[in-house]
């Protein structure tokens, strides 16, 4: 299945005022899991790609810098309003396709994708431009459903056909991302119910 940006826009207007309700709680552990594993120092610098709502900008350190991306308007509304509501003046967040960011090379500590690989039109640009961004010796953390895993790899053929409703492709494998991104994994750990997702820290 192929997608490409007007697609993916479409879907997450839809999600944007019930994405807390739909994908909150239940992606919760994952977000939390991520949180704990993230190293920053005071004064360092982290990017959101693909930060939807806002969902994990709260679990971030108000001692660094957040910046976060999204391609839809729609989402970013409801994370703007999350932003005010709790103070979060660390955080900034801008309109942006994460495949081809205006960021200068190197420009950011940590790079941070949830729940967005298998969302991207190009997941192998997505990395390509995660990596670049990201400086070198910095951290890319990845939290992502990958298919063929337990439980989950009966429902992901039920779901294949209806990917571009959903605005996700529910059958991407580990091994296409491990390719892509080449970096040295330091951790991967499953999350969420059924081990529905892997959380995986990758550093240059």
């Amino acid at each position: 299945m192929t997608t490409d940006i007007a697609t993916v826009r479409r879907a997450y207007r839809r999600y944007a005022s019930i994405y807390g309700v739909l994908f909150g709680w239940s992606l919760e552990h994952g977000r939390r899991q991520l949180a704990r594993l993230l190293k920053a120092s005071p004064g360092e610098s982290l990017l959101e790609v693909g930060v939807g709502t806002g969902l994990l900008l709260p679990h971030y350190p108000r001692d660094i810098a957040v910046v976060g991306i999204d391609v839809s308007e729609h989402m970013l509304e409801v994370a703007r309003a999350r932003v005010e509501r709790l103070g979060l003046a660390h955080v900034t967040l801008q309109t942006m396709d994460a495949e081809t960011t205006g960021f200068a090379s190197g420009s950011f500590d940590h790079v941070v994708l949830p729940y967005v690989y298998s969302v991207t039109p190009d997941p192998r640009q997505l990395v390509h431009e995660a990596r670049r961004v990201c400086k070198p010796g910095g951290n890319i953390y990845v939290l992502n459903h990958f298919s063929g895993y337990g439980f989950w790899s009966v429902i992901e053929p039920v779901l294949r056909p209806f990917a571009s409703g959903l605005g996700f492709r529910p059958d991407i494998p580990l091994s296409r991302l491990l390719d892509d991104l080449r970096w040295r994994v330091v951790s991967d750990q499953p999350v969420n119910a059924f081990g529905l997702t892997r959380l995986i820290h990758f550093r240059a």
